[in-house]
């Protein structure tokens, strides 16, 4: 037998301590289906005195998750600090230089640095696995990586935040305010004290940009993402949607044009009888297609202890199953300094079109007007709702619903510009996209 893969594991939190755990639990099975032993030999994290739920016996403590990567008796360092700087970036860059092999679940890492990480680990012949930075537990990184490998994608486009499918869910279920699912998500430890990074779409964008370069093969482009949150989603756009057969997602869309590759992050409608709308809670769901498989939609747990340390166990159990000399799997998919250069697309048409939610004063004129100044950008529409206020009282603001054919991002905010400065409007007009998921 080979001899023991020893790890050290740098952050201790929900993540790393459940992986700690299941590591000394499991240690004889995975001991058989690797063809050798795995043993944490050093950990580190701020509180060296807090019950974590394992024995430290015989495991080294680091203060300094950079020193434990230059110092420590281990293999593989396992990275669970997160952040896009500071000593998660610094420690993974020393771990690597020193020609240990890396694991990790830190997309926003990923990324800012993903492509330099890249250069230096198959610089220096060792692997970088991150399955759980991620979609959580659901092996789409591999599934990419490898099992796909042939394939020439067209588009990925998924639920990739738990907190977001969280409110969205209970907003639509219980007919509760954006505010007070954020509250309860927050409650509950969906959604954390600050939650702008996850509501605002950022962690959706960051995970987005890791899976276009693995499908695309070009440089991570985490800061060229149209991005739009959840926070100016009301229940009144839930009811509306549920109306017209849809339901709202927040999505990641990545898509493969004749000028370049558009990535977006923004809520999305898509029809309640498709896959992906079933998808509630804080479950995450990616949905691959390519030229040779067609569609794959995978649907897993995005988050929490037991199901990201699954995916950094997973990572783990292939470094204890490679051994020395043997082909190692490209960190993005292909060499990194293959990568292409990413080129930006314009936002393309859409399937499904646009909703449109307009409130209005209620007087004589405003429809033609919308009518016209959809005509004046060849907006065709599928349907107009009107909802009036009080009908019964004269002057009263009235709602008006409109859903589009396919058209161009462009025209449609043009359209909606131009509608702004007739003085008819009544605050902010609501620009949804439709997605139709084949699936």
């Amino acid at each position: 037998m080979a001899d023991a893969l020893k790890i050290g594991v740098a952050g201790l939190g929900t993540v790393g301590a459940s992986l700690v755990r299941i590591l000394e639990q499991r240690a004889s099975a995975l001991t058989v289906a690797c063809g050798r032993p795995i043993t944490v030999a050093a950990v580190s994290a701020r509180d060296k005195t807090r019950d974590r739920g394992f024995a430290m016996e015989g495991i080294a403590w680091f203060d300094d998750p950079v020193e434990l990567a230059n110092e420590a008796d281990i293999d593989v360092f396992v990275e669970l600090v997160g952040g896009a700087e500071g000593a998660a970036e610094a420690s993974v860059r020393a771990a690597l230089s020193r020609g240990l092999h890396v694991v990790t679940a830190n997309k926003a890492l990923l990324a800012r640095h993903g492509v330099e990480l890249a250069k230096l680990a198959e610089e220096k012949s060792r692997l970088l696995n991150y399955e759980a930075a991620v979609a959580g537990g659901i092996p789409v990184i591999k599934t990419l990586r490898e099992s796909l490998t042939g394939n020439n994608f067209s588009r990925i486009y998924g639920i990739m935040n738990g907190t977001c499918n969280y409110i969205l869910t209970r907003m639509e279920r219980e007919g509760l305010s954006f505010k007070d699912c954020l509250a309860e998500a927050q409650r509950l430890g969906y959604a954390e004290a600050d939650p702008s990074f996850d509501i605002e779409g950022n962690d959706t964008a960051h995970k987005l940009s890791i899976l276009t370069t693995l499908a695309f093969g070009c440089e991570i482009a985490a800061d060229q993402i149209y991005l739009e949150g959840i926070t100016n989603i009301s229940i009144e756009d839930i009811n509306a949607a549920a109306d017209l057969g849809y339901r709202i997602k927040l999505l990641g869309v990545a898509q493969k044009t004749e000028s370049g590759i558009e990535q977006r992050v923004h809520p999305t409608m898509v029809p309640h009888d498709s896959v992906i709308a079933q998808v509630d809670g804080v479950t995450n769901a990616v949905a691959l297609e390519s030229d040779i498989l067609g569609e794959l939609l995978m649907v897993g747990p995005g988050a929490g202890g037991n199901a990201t340390a699954s995916a950094v166990l997973g990572d783990i159990t292939d470094i204890a199953k490679s051994r020395p000399g043997a082909q190692k799997v490209p960190v993005l998919g292909r060499p990194a300094h293959l990568l292409e250069p990413y080129r930006q697309a314009e936002m393309q048409s859409h399937e499904g079109g646009y909703f449109i939610r307009l409130t209005v004063q209620d007087r004589t004129g405003v429809f033609a007007s919308i009518a016209t100044r959809m005509a004046e950008n060849a907006i065709s529409l599928e349907s107009i709702v009107q909802h009036a206020k009080d009908a019964a009282v004269p002057g009263q603001q009235q709602t008006i619903i409109l859903v589009t054919h396919a058209t161009m991002e462009s025209a449609v905010r043009k359209a909606v510009s131009a509608i702004k400065g007739e003085g008819y409007l009544i605050g902010e007009p609501q620009v949804i996209r439709i997605e139709r998921p084949k699936s």
